[in-house]
């Protein structure tokens, strides 16, 4: 068992896909069976586009049962709603004082909407609310609040382990050697799990498919995989096949070399290559569809669960507060 602390945040905005689960939440999990691990429903940041409260209430039940579900080790991990630990908005306080403002002009979630502005002639902060600009701070403060050492996440996530590290930085040197410096962790898979039409798996592609989706759902989700015109005796390359590139997180080793060795010989069609595929899947998510499904009926025991973590965060979280007041206020 390491004494490193692993920390991740799950953003509370639906269903999680195929993707996210492989490209992250994988790695999280298998890290959770041997390291220290803090995980938390970051609602807080679904304010910046959920303005619904039982939205949000139904995301937070919703992912809170998909990661216990997919096997997150509980003797290790503790779960709790980001909301419910009060020493966050503190320290995001205490943060935004040592936070120059041309780092939140960097992240790339602002950059992307003033590009998006500029591009439709809008003015360049429409749409922009100061939960958005400032989201690295806060997520920032997730991190540091902790003592992580380790953050998973997506390649496309970097960024804010970077800027967490940043602003640790600018706070040690301003008030003495406060906070670790946590280092990102992204898994080998990240960024490239493909979806239904070859483009990277992702909601704003429309090309998903969603973790605990119902049998039906699934098989009618993978047969709608697009594939080039090669007739079935024709031999495939299975590396730029999104079949077989999702297959192969699914699978056996030798359930592996076998659909390899038929798309290279050419002893396969598409159709049944989506058929191994879908049973693959199918059969991997079977007892976490089940799990998933009896959380999600017993949602006192999803409160529980993330009361307990609360509880446990909560005296961590203090002490770090009680460290950062002395440090700032004297």
């Amino acid at each position: 068992m390491s004494d490193k602390i692993i920390l991740t945040g799950i953003k509370p905005t639906g269903m999680p896909h195929i993707g996210n689960y492989l490209g992250v939440y994988k790695h999280l999990i298998e890290l959770s069976q041997d390291y220290k691990t803090v995980a938390f429903i970051a609602d807080l940041h679904a304010l910046n586009t959920i303005h619904d409260p039982k939205v949000i209430k139904q995301y937070t039940y919703e992912m809170a049962a998909f990661i216990l579900a997919m096997g997150l080790n509980m003797d290790n991990a503790i779960l709790f709603r980001q909301s419910d630990i009060d020493a966050i908005y503190k320290l995001n306080t205490f943060l935004m004082n040592v936070t120059p403002k041309g780092l939140m002009n960097r992240a790339h979630s602002y950059k992307a909407i003033l590009e998006k502005n500029a591009a439709s002639g809008d003015d360049p902060d429409n749409g922009v609310n100061m939960g958005l600009y400032t989201y690295p701070i806060l997520m920032s403060a997730d991190i540091l609040l902790y003592n992580s050492d380790i953050v998973p996440v997506g390649s496309d996530q970097k960024q804010h382990v970077e800027f967490a590290r940043d602003i640790a930085e600018y706070f040690n040197r301003t008030y003495g050697n406060t906070f670790r410096l946590p280092e990102p962790q992204i898994s080998k898979d990240s960024g490239l799990i493909p979806g239904l039409d070859g483009r990277k798996m992702s909601k704003s592609y429309d090309n998903t498919i969603p973790i605990f989706a119902p049998e039906s759902e699934l098989k009618k989700k993978i047969m709608r995989i697009i594939t080039d015109s090669k007739l079935p005796d024709e031999p495939k390359n299975p590396d730029e096949s999104t079949i077989f590139l999702l297959y192969k997180h699914f699978a056996t080793d030798a359930q592996i070399a076998n659909m390899r060795e038929l798309f290279e010989k050419g002893k396969i069609g598409y159709g049944d290559a989506k058929k191994m595929l879908f049973d693959a899947i199918n059969t991997y998510l079977s007892e976490p569809r089940k799990k998933y499904e009896y959380f999600m009926s017993h949602t006192d025991e999803l409160d529980k669960i993330l009361a307990d973590g609360a509880a446990t965060a909560t005296k961590i979280a203090n002490k770090t507060i009680e460290r950062i007041k002395k440090s700032m206020l004297g």
